[in-house]
């Protein structure tokens, strides 16, 4: 057994002996295909910089690509005829859509006056919560339910919003890997869903759907999204929250 040992080992060796002298045969050769030697030093330069530059046009082109094929930011919804071609108007009246609001304006971030307790929005915020909460009112809320996370940020936000308290859910504080499939969990047929959430939240959310380059969302900015009854999910676009007028004349312009 021990004889048997020593032959297989010795084996193994002398293989991966061969192994690298025909590996360092193949990389001499094509060292020698591109560079070879009895080229003189100034045509091995010109070599050498071709060689280079069309290694880099490789390389860029590459990249180029890559950033081509990144999947972009949501559409915004304000602008051109996105609100018509995404279809919002329509999917709201048919209780199909998501909105993920990010909270309003931090107190614990901004030099503007807080509204109560540290961990806040700001006064400034308060008011922003309030127009785009007037922009949802314009849509219309009667088939719509509100959920916030617990934090206090994202409870005041939804309180200026629609001028009552909203139901706080534990998962719109603690998103992550699952945030995607508790969005649509927890969505009802028939009725929409507004969730009041964290810039961090929505994020997670977009990378889930294939927006995992999208910058980071505005203070009460909305991302809208469909969802059908059979759990099937569409990024529709965002709406800034100075966007709301602009989006409401196209809804009224539309009748």
């Amino acid at each position: 057994m021990l004889a048997f040992s020593v032959n297989c080992l010795c084996c193994l060796l002398e293989r991966n002996r061969n192994s690298s002298s025909q590996y360092d045969l193949q990389v001499k050769g094509v060292v020698n295909t591109v560079l070879p030697k009895d080229l003189p030093k100034r045509a091995v330069k010109k070599r050498f910089l071709n060689v280079t530059l069309a290694a880099s046009a490789v390389i860029v082109a590459a990249l180029v690509t890559g950033f081509t094929l990144w999947p972009r930011s949501p559409a915004m919804l304000a602008e051109s005829d996105h609100m018509a071609t995404a279809g919002v108007f329509q999917h709201w009246q048919s209780g199909d859509v998501v909105v993920l609001v990010r909270h309003a304006e931090r107190c614990d971030q901004s030099k503007n006056p807080c509204l109560g307790p540290a961990d806040g929005i700001t006064q400034v915020g308060s008011a922003a919560a309030t127009d785009v909460g007037k922009g949802f009112n314009a849509l219309g809320m009667d088939h719509a339910d509100v959920f916030s996370s617990p934090a206090t940020r994202t409870m005041q936000t939804a309180q200026y919003m629609f001028g009552k308290e909203a139901s706080h859910q534990e998962w719109l504080a603690q998103c992550g890997k699952t945030m995607r499939d508790e969005v649509v969990a927890h969505k009802t047929a028939h009725r929409n869903l507004v969730l009041v959430t964290h810039s961090g939240c929505i994020s997670d959310f977009e990378k889930q759907t294939g927006f995992k380059h999208a910058p980071t969302s505005q203070y009460t900015s909305a991302l809208f999204v469909s969802v059908t009854a059979d759990g099937q999910l569409k990024v529709l676009g965002i709406v800034n929250s100075g966007d709301w007028p602009a989006v409401l004349d196209k809804r009224f312009a539309s009748k």
